[in-house]
């Protein structure tokens, strides 16, 4: 483990490598699993005002989900969530021609229509955050299947599973933070060679 201020990072976080391969997992994050993708509490006021918004890139099935459960859903284990259509794929997802998942708040945000790119814990996967009193706990979780050819690309080009979510862990810790853990990360890095 690394421990940053209130941060304790495991060692994958820096030693493992990943890049996603939508090409051949097909978003497949955003069906599998044992509910939806988990909200803070800050951003349960965004997916319910962003709603109207990015309703044309929900499915039928979609906006009938969200209609018959909210906009979010309270989980016992994750806490909030987004709802699910039949336990698996995302309210808010969409399937293209190619069987690719896409995320309807990323769709609006890459249009230009909302500020906000989607859930952090989404954008943060395969890093999974656990808040505890002590501070987060900052793994990396990819499914063994799912994961394997982002991890297999990943390995091919070297990137560390920190440095391909730099942009998720800025957002989530800011630029100051990430700089701290890219130190820490070349400075572990040195250790293990000597």
């Amino acid at each position: 483990m690394i421990a940053i201020d209130h941060l304790l990072i495991s060692d994958e976080v820096v030693e493992a490598q990943f890049v996603c391969n939508l090409s051949k997992c097909k978003g497949g994050c955003c069906e599998e699993g044992d509910a939806g993708a988990p909200l803070t509490k800050e951003e349960l006021s965004i997916v319910k005002e962003s709603y109207e918004i990015v309703t044309p890139y929900l499915t039928p099935e979609g906006i009938a989900e969200v209609q018959r459960k909210g906009h979010y859903e309270y989980d016992k284990e994750f806490g909030y969530v987004t709802p699910t259509i039949n336990g698996h794929l995302c309210a808010y997802g969409k399937k293209d021609a190619t069987g690719t998942i896409l995320c309807a708040f990323e769709q609006a945000y890459n249009d230009g229509k909302i500020a906000w790119k989607k859930p952090i814990s989404c954008h943060l996967y395969p890093i999974k955050i656990k808040s505890t009193d002590e501070g987060d706990l900052v793994n990396y979780e990819p499914r063994d299947v799912l994961c394997s050819p982002g991890c297999e690309l990943g390995a091919t080009l070297k990137v560390p599973v920190y440095k391909f979510l730099k942009e998720a862990l800025v957002r989530k810790y800011g630029e100051d933070m990430y700089e701290v853990i890219d130190q820490v990360a070349q400075q572990y890095f040195t250790d293990k060679k000597q």
